[in-house]
């Protein structure tokens, strides 16, 4: 559970805009989505290979 401590005067606002910021970097809704469905190993090995063939050839372009 993220907590946030108010400073005095804060406004609700700033001390919101920090706990977004907080709750983003936590990952926590990343995770969630994540474990929403199974992704069987190889599968995601071979998205994780794909997206690499793919930025080799972006790279190599970008060289040329």
């Amino acid at each position: 559970m993220l907590l946030i401590d108010i400073k005095d005067g804060e406004t609700i606002d700033k001390a919101l805009r920090r706990y977004k910021k907080k709750f983003e970097k936590s990952g926590t809704l990343k995770s969630i989505r994540r474990r929403k469905t199974f992704i069987k190993p190889s599968v995601v090995r071979r998205v994780e290979l794909q997206k690499a063939a793919y930025r080799t050839v972006i790279l190599a372009e970008l060289e040329k």
